[in-house]
């Protein structure tokens, strides 16, 4: 089935998840005809929230959707790190940094978020569910995308931005496996109100501990959005139904309000699942064929950059995009260079940074923490100069 008329560049993007999304709503915006194809059935009702630090409200408000998020989610107006106890470590300068980057960091729902994306979309692009994607083939002039249903779809480019576990980049790249990070997640949203992180404020804390870690924010419309990180062999995961006493389990004695809004949470609302990344590759792209967001460079949640890594890509990818006179494969190579190097490095510092915050060992919890308490808040800006305010 063919999308558009022969008067139109066609793209195929494979996954409606953000990246793809944003990829759509950018490629949309540069005059392509746009495919989306997702294999499950909708968009999934179910989810935890995500941070939009400054880089990924910039994208954002380029693709036209800023507001609505802003509408949808809550600011982070706090961000402390405690030790597990509940001994104050940092307390980030969030006005500070919103400041310096031109916007605050936000949290929202990942399910309002992909609402607001497809909601931008709208009927300029023409989104397909239930289509698992089998594999492609490309020569000089097109690529074709071939679905487990049988059915086809063609265009000139071809965007994996499948997730994880991509088709695409396997096809692309071989068998390349994924990295366990160490600890499972637990994740859960809940209506609860502490005194202590009033919701007109917004944001919350982390609590650190030995080999886990808990951290609690304000996801708007009276939600709390909790997560816990704790050290675990790969592939023990957690029954729904035990969810709810293992978290509880946990974090007994810990800072309150932690037992607390854990025992607020319905057993349906808590979600587990171990947490991988991938190694860099030096390579995303063949042909008319390039990867997106998780599929290119999935990297562990510890910077809060997975989504905005994501919407990055999109946008770099649509500029890149914006005049292929010297050709489709180049203006992908192109894409491929602008991003690798910061991608990689986002990759490499979200697992340094999992080895801090997740060590069990006593010395070196006693120094991280010497060291949090002696770091001026200037500082805790500065060291996200790279991250926070890069522009595009």
């Amino acid at each position: 089935m063919k999308a558009g008329n022969s008067n139109s560049r066609r793209a195929m993007i494979i996954g409606a998840g953000i990246g793809g999304l944003c990829a759509a709503i950018a490629l949309r915006n540069e005059g392509w005809k746009v495919t989306l194809y997702e294999r499950s059935s909708g968009i999934r009702q179910v989810g935890a929230g995500i941070v939009l630090a400054a880089n990924a409200m910039k994208v954002l408000r380029k693709l036209g959707v800023a507001d609505q998020v802003q509408a949808e989610g809550a600011p982070i107006g706090r961000a402390e790190i405690r030790t597990w106890d509940g001994k104050l470590l940092v307390d980030l300068p969030t006005t500070q940094q919103a400041k310096k980057y031109g916007s605050p960091s936000y949290i929202v729902h990942r399910v309002k978020l992909q609402t607001i994306l497809l909601d931008a979309l709208g009927k300029t692009a023409d989104v397909q569910f239930s289509k698992k994607l089998v594999g492609w083939n490309q020569d000089k002039d097109q690529v074709t995308a071939v679905f487990e249903d049988g059915c086809t779809g063609e265009g000139e480019l071809l965007i994996g931005a499948d997730g994880i576990r991509s088709i695409v980049r396997r096809q692309l790249l071989g068998n390349t496996s994924l990295r366990y990070s160490g600890f499972t997640a637990l994740r859960g949203i809940s209506v609860f109100d502490d005194k202590r992180y009033p919701l007109d404020v917004g944001g919350g804390f982390e609590a650190w501990g030995p080999g886990k870690r808990f951290g609690y924010t304000y996801l708007g419309n009276g939600l709390i959005y909790w997560f816990a990180a704790i050290n675990s062999e790969e592939g023990t995961p957690y029954p729904a139904a035990e969810r709810k006493q293992k978290a509880l389990h946990e974090f007994r004695g810990w800072y309150q309000p932690i037992e607390a809004v854990i025992a607020a949470t319905e057993e349906t609302d808590i979600l587990s699942h171990d947490i991988y990344d991938c190694r860099p590759t030096g390579r995303w792209t063949e042909g008319r064929v390039a990867l997106l967001g998780d599929a290119a460079h999935a990297m562990l949640p510890n910077l809060g950059q997975g989504g905005a890594q994501a919407m990055e890509d999109a946008l770099v990818l649509a500029q890149c995009l914006q005049s292929v006179d010297t050709g489709i494969p180049s203006a992908l190579q192109e894409y491929e260079q602008h991003r690798i190097s910061r991608t990689t490095k986002v990759v490499r510092q979200s697992r340094l940074m999992a080895k801090v915050v997740q060590t069990e060992i006593p010395a070196a919890i006693r120094v991280r923490n010497w060291l949090l308490r002696k770091i001026p808040p200037s500082m805790h800006v500065k060291r996200f100069d790279w991250l926070l305010g890069f522009e595009l």
